[in-house]
């Protein structure tokens, strides 16, 4: 199998969860000049995800399905949206807020108002996009058919996915995808956040940003 389906230039690559890994990646390779809307979020269910950007995003970040959870750290305060199963892990500073009140909630739901704005904006305007999805084993091959078929609907020219799993194996291997628009990746699952960055290297190679 190849990788050269998703060779060649994009006017944007957006990362779509599942973890801030592809986002972190795409900085890397210099393919992020703007955030995404799931750049530094957990995302763990593709589904949920799927039902988001076909919605356009109708509820994200609706106050009556937010729970401020608990303390990541003296700063961060991790909000779960149980609606899209959705963490946010790094927008609520505990010097606004708490787990009783989410006095920053105006600038957080701004920012993302930003951020889901110029997605869309993207998909009608773009001549071509990648999008990346990571997931920690295998995803539903449902779901993924289902995303496939949204971005058919929603995306006005030519578009790439390209899904990571990983896996407990030795070394990288593309595997056959079922999909057209879909290339597929197994990675190593040992430590994902820094090893594997030799494969995310030969993933991205001839990957690059339209100037």
């Amino acid at each position: 199998m190849s990788l050269q389906k998703i060779k060649g230039s994009y006017d944007a690559v957006f990362s779509l969860g599942h973890l801030c890994l592809p986002a972190m990646q795409m900085k890397k390779f210099n393919l992020r000049p703007f955030s995404g809307v799931f750049d530094w979020v957990g995302s763990p269910q593709l589904s949920k995800v799927n039902q988001l950007i076909q919605t356009r995003f109708t509820d994200f970040l609706n106050m009556n399905n937010l729970r401020p959870d608990k303390y990541l750290s003296p700063t961060d305060l991790y909000v779960y949206d149980f609606k899209y199963d959705i963490g946010f892990n790094h927008d609520f500073k505990t010097d606004k807020n708490t787990l009783t009140h989410l006095g920053g909630y105006p600038e957080v739901k701004e920012k993302y108002d930003r951020r889901i704005n110029r997605f869309l904006e993207k998909l009608s305007s773009s001549k071509r996009i990648l999008f990346i999805r990571t997931e920690k084993s295998e995803a539903n091959f449902q779901d993924v058919q289902q995303l496939e078929k949204i971005l058919m609907n929603m995306v006005a020219h030519d578009f790439q996915i390209l899904l990571i799993h990983h896996k407990d194996i030795q070394k990288m291997t593309v595997v056959k995808s079922p999909f057209a628009k879909v290339t597929i990746v197994e990675l190593p699952n040992k430590e994902i956040w820094n090893e594997n960055d030799p494969y995310w290297a030969k993933i991205l190679h001839r990957v690059r940003l339209m100037k």
